[in-house]
């Protein structure tokens, strides 16, 4: 298939091999998994999956790409090409529940933060997720205390996330200017203990000047702000990304308990 990635898109085309499956061990893949691709592109991963699969769904918004990956793909039983835009697909319509299928994909960089709350904040949740991003983005997911961040409280309140490998550029076609990351992601099967809009909200304001100390920022009153943190053995002096997960679950249910 010789179609130009297209840079409105995001498109960088996978074709390592060794790549490809090291994404789908990461993804424990069996015979009997029902698989996500977003942004087949070219089909590369799509090949490799499908030899491993009861089935794999592809969607891929590129309209030049839909009927060449129909010829690569003519068994419509197993692999299914469906053109659209990822962040505005229903799993439902497609046949998906929760935890019975897995998104495998190498997505453009430039959805990554939207693709993954989308995910979790309006999809049947998948078992796992296995997905080729930018390398720094994919170091943000992971980070822990003192380098926590938005992204990285946004995605470890609903899962588990560490990275695979990296992946140099030259993998790609046409070779973009960053190196990428195989990230795992496995959501929680029992939530957090704490309403996502009340999290989000602290953990928004929270970061809202994240130079800032922690007292100027979160939606309270200083005093009764300064009383929890010393509660929780925190000085209100911290800076936001001082905080690991737990204590942004404990600081927003303290928060909007008073």
């Amino acid at each position: 298939m010789k179609i130009p990635a297209k840079k409105s898109l995001g498109q960088n085309f996978l074709s390592n091999p060794r790549i490809l499956e090291k994404i789908c061990t990461a993804a424990q893949l069996t015979k009997g998994d029902t698989v996500l691709e977003v942004g087949p592109g070219t089909g590369n991963l799509t090949q490799v999956l499908s030899e491993k699969v009861q089935s794999v769904i592809a969607i891929e918004k590129d309209h030049r790409l839909i009927e060449e990956l129909g010829k690569r793909f003519p068994d419509t039983q197993r692999i299914k090409v469906i053109e659209g835009d990822a962040l505005e697909v229903n799993p439902e319509s497609l046949g998906l529940k929760a935890r019975e299928y897995k998104i495998v994909a190498n997505i453009p960089y430039y959805i990554t933060s939207h693709f993954i709350r989308t995910v979790f904040e309006q999809w049947p949740r998948p078992s796992v997720i296995v997905l080729t991003i930018q390398k720094e983005v994919a170091q943000r997911i992971v980070a822990k205390s003192p380098h926590m961040n938005l992204l990285a409280l946004s995605v470890q309140f609903y899962a588990a996330a560490k990275i695979i490998d990296t992946i140099k550029r030259g993998s790609f076609n046409p070779v973009p200017k960053v190196d990428s990351a195989i990230i795992k992601i496995v959501p929680r099967i029992a939530p957090l203990l704490i309403k996502p809009e009340l999290f989000f909200r602290t953990i928004k304001a929270g970061f809202s000047s994240p130079r800032k100390q922690l007292i100027n920022n979160l939606p309270a009153p200083k005093e009764a702000v300064t009383t929890i943190l010393q509660n929780m053995g925190i000085d209100p002096k911290t800076r936001p990304e001082a905080l690991n997960l737990e204590q942004w679950v404990s600081l927003a249910t303290e928060i909007f308990q008073n």
